[in-house]
Parts: C-alpha cells; sequence; structure tokens
C-alpha cells in the first residue's frame, strides 16, 4: 500500500512521511492477516488507478483488476481502501493539513491591534460573547466508534515516535505496537450490525465530551489568558441536541432527555473529582512552613478530616471535604457512587458556584504567599475554569421540534381544557391573540385527568422534564427550543404556551416582564422562509410581553439552516439568501434593543454549509455576528474536528478567531462596492436558482433518476442513526432530509447539490470583470467559491455516468445527465475564470494534493459499489453482496471525509 507514497512522480502530498510510514505498515498487515493473494491484487488494482489518475498512457486500456475479486476478495480489498484513506486523514490532521493560517486567537489579535482595535476592545467583546459548538446526532458518521477509537490510539503512539521514543512507556517496540493497532484495524468489523438507538448515540457524543472536550477548553483558556494578558469569562462552551432533538425523531421521549443529562453530569463531575484528586496528591503544603489564611483553614476544619497524618495540611484537608461534598453531589444528581468513593461524608452541593467558591478559597489561599504562582494557571486553575465552563450539566442540551406538532398539541390543549375548540382554523391574528392571552397568566392549560394523545401527552412530558432537570442540574442546562420549519409569530408563541405548562414560562407580576426561563428559537430553512425572517422577528419583538423577556435576558437567538435552503434552491441561492437574512435581521435586532445571537445550523458537505469554518464565519455580514455564535457539529464532522485533543483545539482556535475577527475587523469593502456586488449577488442568485428548480424539480422523472443512480436506498438501510431518513413516508424530494439527499449524490460522486446551477449564472453574468473584482475582494464570495471549487474537485462525472445503467429508463438518464454534465463544466469554467486559475485548486496546493491522493483509492470502490447495486437490485440475495455495498459507502465516505 506504499508504493505510492515512494514514487517520485507522486503528487507531493504523497510525500508527507507519515502517509507512506503508515500506507507500509497497512500493506504489511494486509500482506500478514489476509494473505499474499489478496495483497498482490490490492496492489495491482491500486497501482492501475493510480496510473489512470496520473493519466499514464495507455492506462485507461490496462485491466482494472477488480473483475478477478470474488465476493469475500471484495469485502477484504474495500476494507484495505477504507482503512487507507482512514490513516491517510489521520496523516493529514497531524501534518496540520486542515490547519489554517491565522486560524488563531493570538494571531487574530494581532491581526486587529494592526487594525487599531485594541485588547481592551477584545476583552469587552468577550465578556459578553457566546461562542457554542453545538453536537448533533444527524447520522452522516458511517464508522463504529471502534474504529475511531483505534484511529486514535494510533494518534497517540505517533505523538511518542514524534518524541523520538523507540518504546512505549510499557516498553512495547513503537513500530510493533502501531502495526498491532493497525492489525485490530483490519481485524475489527467496521459495520454495525444493530440500529442506533438514541441512547447509543448519547454514549458516542459522550465519549468526545469526556476524552476530548473537558481537558481541551481549560486548556485552551489558560492559553487565551496568556494572549490576552487577562482572565475572561468562559465564552466558549459546548451545546448538545441528542436527547432533546425530537424533530422528526419519534424515539426521542422525556427519558432520553433525562438520560442524555443525568450522563453529563456524571461525566463533568467524575472529571472534576479525578482533578480533585490529583490537587490532593499535590497541594501538601504545611502549615509548619507556609502561611495559610483562615478561610482555607475554616475549611479544613469543616471538612471533617481528623487524619493525624495530615494534622498540618490544611490544603489536602480542604480538599478531601471539597471531594467527600462533590461526591455526595454525584449521587444527588444521578443516583450512583463516583468510581473513587470519598471517605467522608459531606453535605451535596447546591449549584456548581457553590463548589467553585470553595475552590476559589483554595487558589486564593495559595495566592497570598510569594508572587502567586502556585494559584495561578495549573491544575487548579483548570478545574475553576471547568467548574465555570461546564457546571453540573457539561453541555446545554437543545430541545427541537416541528411546529406542526406545536400547532397540533396546543391545539389540543386549548380545545381539552374548553378554551377553543378549533385552534386550527384560526387564522394567524386570531392565533396570535388567543395565545398572548394564555401567556397573560399562569393557569395551565393541561390537567393531570384530562385524557390526551400520545403526541400531546410526549410533549407535555418532555417540557416537564425539562423543569425537573433545570431544579436539578440547574437553569443552564436546558436554554434552547428549536421551532422547525417556524414561518409565523405564532409558531414562536405556541413553544411559550408548551414552556408555560412546565412553569418555564411566567407571565409578568404588578407590571413586570414575564420570565422565560428557555429561549423560543425560530429555525428558518426554506428560501420562503429566510426571506420572511425579519418580517417575522419584527412582529414577535413587537409584542409587549416578547420585548419585556428579550430585554431582561439581552439578546436572542434565530436559528438559520443551511440543509434545506440549499436542497430548497441550490447551493449559490442558499448561500447568499442566508447571507442576506443575516444582513436583514441586524437592524431588527437594533431597534428592539437586542443581541443577536444566529444559530448556524451547518453540515459537513458543502451542500449543507460544510467546508472552512474559519472561512465561513468571518464571511457573516458585518453586525450579524457580535461575538454570540452556535454551529451545529454532526456526523463524521465531529471525529474529523474534535476526535483528537490536539485537533479539537486547532478547530476551536480557528471557530473563536473567526468569530472574533468577524465581530471587531473593519469591514474590508466600501459601502459603494457592497452595494454593486450584492446587486451582482441577487443576479446570479436568480440565474442559480432557475435552473436547479427546473433540474430539480421541473424536470419529469428526476426523483426516480435521483433514486435509481444513486445508493439512497441502499443508504437509508444503514445503522447510522437512531432518526428516519424522510420526515414522512413519501419520497418526495421535499419531504426527504437533506442529509441522505446530500450523502448520496456524494457517494455516486456527482455532489450536485454542492455546485449546480452556479455554471449556470456564472456564465450568463456579462461583467466578468465584477466578478473577478468580486472573487478576490470580497469575502463571502471568496469562501462560496472556495467551498465550490472543492466540491467541483472531488466530483467526478466520468465515474458518475457509470452508475447510469442502473437507472431503469435509459433515455430519460441520458438527457438528465446530460444535463448534469454541462452544468458542471460551466461551474469549471466559469469558477476558473472567477478566481483567474488554470485548473482547480491552483491556489489551495494543500487541499489539491490531499484529493489528488485519494482519487486513486477511491474509483475502485466506486466501481466496486456499481456492481454490487445491480446485483442487490437485480434480487441476488448473497448477505456479502449487501455488506460489500455498505463497506463500499463506508470507505467512499471516509476518503471524502466531508460527505454528509
Amino acid at each position: 500500500m506504499a508504493t505510492l507514497a515512494s514514487n517520485p512522480s507522486a503528487p507531493a502530498i504523497s510525500q508527507n512521511p507519515d502517509i507512506r510510514y503508515l500506507g507500509k505498515l497497512l500493506g504489511d498487515v494486509i500482506r500478514a492477516y489476509g494473505g499474499e493473494k489478496l495483497y498482490k491484487q490490492t496492489e495491482y488494482i491500486r497501482s492501475a488507478s493510480v496510473d489512470r489518475a496520473r493519466g499514464v498512457q495507455g492506462a485507461d486500456l490496462t485491466d482494472t483488476g477488480l473483475e478477478a475479486l470474488s465476493l469475500d476478495d471484495t469485502l477484504a480489498f474495500t476494507r484495505g481502501f477504507m482503512l487507507f484513506s482512514m490513516l491517510a486523514n489521520l496523516a493529514e490532521d497531524r501534518q496540520g493539513v486542515a490547519a489554517e493560517p491565522g486560524a488563531d486567537v493570538a494571531s487574530a489579535i494581532e491581526r486587529l491591534e494592526k487594525e487599531g482595535v485594541g485588547r481592551d476592545a477584545v476583552l469587552e467583546l468577550l465578556s459578553r460573547s457566546l461562542i457554542v459548538p453545538v453536537m448533533t446526532a444527524h447520522p452522516t458518521e458511517v464508522r463504529r466508534k471502534s474504529m475511531i477509537d483505534h484511529k486514535n490510539r494510533i494518534a497517540a503512539l505517533m505523538l511518542l515516535k514524534d518524541a523520538g521514543r523507540t518504546e512505549t512507556d510499557e516498553g512495547e517496540n513503537l513500530d510493533e505496537a502501531i502495526f498491532r493497532q493497525i492489525a485490530l484495524l483490519w481485524q475489527t468489523r467496521p459495520l454495525r450490525r444493530e440500529k442506533l438507538f438514541v441512547a447509543d448515540e448519547i454514549e458516542n457524543v459522550l465519549a468526545y465530551f469526556r476524552d476530548v472536550f473537558l481537558p481541551v477548553l481549560p486548556a485552551l483558556y489558560a492559553r487565551w489568558e496568556r494572549v490576552l494578558g487577562a482572565r475572561p469569562q468562559s465564552f466558549l462552551r459546548l451545546g448538545n441536541w441528542i436527547g432533546g432533538d425530537r424533530d422528526g425523531n419519534p424515539f426521542v421521549q422525556a427519558e432520553q432527555l433525562e438520560l442524555a443529562l443525568k450522563k453529563g453530569c456524571g461525566a463533568a463531575i467524575a472529571y472534576y473529582l479525578d482533578a480533585l484528586h490529583g490537587l490532593g496528591a499535590e497541594l501538601s503544603l504545611s502549615t509548619e512552613l507556609a502561611h495559610v489564611p483562615d478561610a482555607v483553614l475554616a475549611l479544613a476544619e469543616a471538612s471533617g478530616d481528623a487524619s493525624a497524618s495530615r494534622k498540618d495540611e490544611p490544603y489536602r484537608r480542604a480538599l478531601s471535604g471539597i471531594y467527600a461534598r462533590l461526591a455526595a453531589t454525584c449521587t444527588a444528581l444521578t443516583g450512583a457512587q463516583p468510581a473513587r468513593p470519598a471517605t467522608l461524608k459531606g453535605e451535596p452541593y447546591a449549584s456548581p458556584q457553590e463548589l467553585r467558591r470553595d475552590l476559589v478559597t483554595v487558589a486564593q489561599g495559595l495566592a497570598s504567599e510569594g508572587d502567586g504562582a502556585l494559584a495561578t494557571g495549573g491544575a487548579l486553575g483548570r478545574l475553576i475554569r471547568a467548574v465555570e465552563t461546564f457546571g453540573f450539566h457539561l453541555a446545554t442540551l437543545d430541545m427541537r421540534q416541528n411546529s406542526a406538532v406545536h400547532e397540533r398539541v396546543v391545539a389540543e390543549l386549548l380545545k381539552v381544557a374548553g378554551v377553543e375548540a378549533d385552534y386550527l382554523a384560526l387564522d394567524e391574528y386570531a392565533r396570535i391573540a388567543l395565545l398572548r392571552r394564555e401567556l397573560a397568566n399562569n393557569r395551565p392549560l393541561g390537567a393531570p385527568f384530562s385524557d390526551y394523545s400520545e403526541e400531546t401527552a410526549s410533549e407535555l412530558a418532555i417540557v416537564h422534564a425539562a423543569a425537573k432537570a433545570h431544579r436539578t442540574y440547574g437553569p443552564a442546562c436546558i436554554t434552547h427550543y428549536i421551532i422547525s420549519k417556524a414561518e409565523s409569530v405564532s409558531d414562536l408563541l405556541e413553544v411559550n404556551i408548551l414552556l408555560k405548562e412546565a412553569g418555564l414560562w411566567r407571565a409578568g407580576v404588578d407590571g413586570a416582564p414575564p420570565q422565560a426561563a428557555v429561549m423560543a428559537i425560530p429555525l428558518f430553512e426554506t428560501i420562503a422562509d429566510l426571506e420572511a425572517a425579519p418580517s417575522i422577528m419584527t412582529a414577535y419583538f413587537g409584542l409587549p410581553e416578547i420585548a419585556g423577556v428579550v430585554k431582561a435576558r439581552g439578546h436572542q437567538e434565530v436559528m438559520i439552516g443551511y440543509s434545506d435552503s440549499n436542497k430548497d434552491g441550490g447551493y449559490i441561492t442558499s448561500t447568499w439568501s442566508l447571507y442576506k437574512a443575516s444582513q436583514a435581521l441586524e437592524p431588527v435586532f437594533a431597534e428592539a434593543g437586542a443581541a443577536m445571537q444566529l444559530f448556524h445550523g451547518r453540515g459537513g458537505a458543502v451542500g449543507r454549509g460544510g467546508g472552512s469554518a474559519f472561512a465561513a464565519i468571518q464571511a457573516q455580514p458585518r453586525g450579524s455576528v457580535q461575538g454570540r455564535i452556535r454551529i451545529t457539529e454532526q456526523g463524521e464532522v465531529i471525529a474529523a474536528k474534535f476526535g483528537t485533543r490536539d485537533v479539537a483545539m486547532t478547530n476551536l482556535e480557528a471557530m473563536t478567531s473567526a468569530t472574533l475577527l468577524a465581530s471587531l475587523e473593519p469591514e474590508p469593502i466600501s459601502a459603494r462596492d457592497a452595494e454593486r456586488f450584492a446587486g451582482a449577488m441577487d443576479a446570479l442568485s436568480k440565474s442559480a436558482f432557475a435552473a436547479y428548480r427546473d433540474l430539480v424539480y421541473g424536470t419529469e422523472g428526476f426523483k426516480e433518476f435521483f433514486r435509481e443512480l444513486t445508493p439512497i436506498q441502499e443508504i437509508a438501510g444503514l445503522k447510522i442513526g437512531s432518526r428516519p431518513a424522510s420526515r414522512t413516508k413519501s419520497n418526495a424530494i421535499e419531504d426527504l432530509r437533506a442529509i441522505p439527499w446530500v450523502f448520496s449524490w456524494a457517494q455516486a460522486r456527482v455532489m450536485l447539490p454542492g455546485w449546480y446551477g452556479v455554471g449556470h449564472a456564472l456564465t450568463a453574468f456579462e461583467d466578468k470583470a465584477l466578478l473577478a473584482d468580486m472573487a478576490q475582494h470580497w469575502a463571502f464570495l471568496k469562501s462560496a467559491l472556495a467551498n465550490l471549487e472543492m466540491v467541483l474537485a472531488k466530483s467526478d462525472l466520468g465515474i458518475a455516468a457509470r452508475y447510469l445503467p442502473l437507472v431503469e429508463d435509459q433515455g430519460k438518464a441520458e438527457a438528465i445527465f446530460g444535463r448534469i454534465r454541462d452544468g458542471w463544466a460551466q461551474a469549471h469554467d466559469g469558477l476558473l475564470a472567477a478566481t483567474g486559475q488554470g485548473r482547480l485548486l491552483e491556489k489551495n496546493p494543500a487541499l489539491d494534493e490531499s484529493i489528488r491522493l485519494r482519487l486513486p483509492y477511491i474509483e475502485p470502490l466506486n466501481l466496486l459499489q456499481v456492481e454490487l447495486l445491480k446485483r442487490h437490485r437485480a434480487g441476488e440475495d448473497d448477505a456479502r453482496i449487501k455488506e460489500g455495498i455498505e463497506l463500499s459507502i463506508n470507505a467512499i465516505a471516509t476518503a471524502l471525509r466531508n460527505s454528509g
């Protein structure tokens, strides 16, 4: 498997020593465990594919070697290519291919200072900032957690190799240890046999929270304190949807919400207890040698630690008492004893603030002597920061449900309560008036002895579980309620009605404004929704009771969806509509006196808002970030961006530095240029939208073409998530979730959602000089075209054409595919002209080399997938065919990296 890496004519990226090293070991593993025959077959197929990718003369006539593979050989070969891609991903991450120049806080501050923005302005912004990556269960991670764990162990061993080590801490030869991990990967089943349950998804994300985020965030804050020369508040926090996102997922109920929060609490407290145990071993200060303030002595006396051996060690005694109280807190909140039980008895902490107060007392005691070195930074400083950041809940859990569900539930509550017999028949004005009357009092509509439908009973149980969670873990555990398909003010008010049922909305008394412990947040998804967003928020803020709540809170969030807007209107129209909506919302929020907090619903693929988050955040319209931003992270993106601590730090730095720049950096283009550019984008968007809608929604037979050309049917059967592939039983594209829509096109190497329509727009736009000016100087278009370019480079319509025989109506297939091919050529040529390049990715050599390394490893997988799909759809029932299809999906997704 290493031959490509050692060939001097290969792309430069193959000279990455890690790829050469790991590729050789993988080849040795295949020979040792798969046999010489499989190794030679794999090497022949790889070499032939590499020659074709390099354009070697006569390579197209070379036997691919695929026909000689038996079904068993096919499964083994596919695993081998998948593992090479996984190891290549690891090698690239280690070499910093994903890291972007200047994408760190220190560089951002330096850049801002050069533009006249001082550190005081940065600190002031951070004092009111909130930056949150939000983990979701959207199913695009096709690899089992066991595979990711083995990869991470290899990464840890490679770090030892970097340090010049030849042995592990246990004395094992380092090269042999890495070989063994690759052998374990080779013999680990890559596919899940059972469908994931919500509880499984909770456990999966908990591993990232526990192993990566808990240690990484305090370490990042320590770094930033040194850079800033001051200690900012905890502005970077964690968000989570898993256990709270019910939109289209009937398996998320109150029980799953409670489980997610309990598991998070247990993980956070376990981390704190381990840190306290370590501090107890470290802080051996004696009263015979150090001055100890009275506050620390009081903590020591209150601990109940009467050990004679620690009589002169008040810090250890104080920490024993804190440990005992925290252990009691663990039992009180989770019902479980900590792994290392306390030897003393203690009263549970009522809140994380109480725990922090005791830790700060210890820190202040340490600071009372010398130069304060014992109190600043170090393990104690990181623990205090962790408690501030994670509390007793670890990550804020969002609730999410579809507006149509809220409508039905509120209608039933009103009917059973005798308030309104037919709420659904009311127009918008009547609904708003009725809902406002109900929000003006604290009388619940629900009654414990009334009979409700299963849907209504479930939704009521959810909000009551949220209220219980507030009482148990503190109000920070749930602060957001997302409303999918929000299209009106009543959609927002209906959620507040449901929150009122559990006391999470309280009507104002004696002239005081109402209180909302959980914020109702609209998700604007389609193009029409995005256009209507400013008017909806204007009307919502215009309601006196809402204005009072928002003013008291100081900010309001709006979520904007990349996935469905793309499926609705195509890539460039979606991107531009999101930009315009963000821009149009800013004055609405300013008028309401509220800070605007945008929640960006992004996926991994460009068709779902993927691409560089560092560039995307900076490309937001000025005034729309304001130091506050939340971004969804899902599927394979979680493993790619947060799979190891080093990679997580890189990506969290990028997210934070981009937020600083987008919030504080002066607008780089003039008002005149902004107006010209916006007019041009309107024209481009209109043209692209018409072309996209005509193909996807206006072409007879397109729906059938999509479902037969791509492996969408087979993807729906993968055990990669608890949610159904469609929101309804309909097979219409409108009802298909955006994830399988994008994922399927990626598998067939068409990647249509990431580019179709753009070529028509670029070709039709007459002022090419203006286009070039925009592409060079406007961050928005520069970012959009960079993502487009990546998609075009990863797509391959020659490979896609191999899928055409899968389509039953060949006449329509040729006609539709011809339009797709022409659209790709227009996008390709138009992009090169606008960016002034001679070939794709000419100005991004690292990404160019990365993609070119992978292409020879993806082509055989696609060709095998086509043949297996033909046999499967022809009715062959050999279980190995289905397994081979699923393996090929896994392998192609791994090689493409951001495919879902």
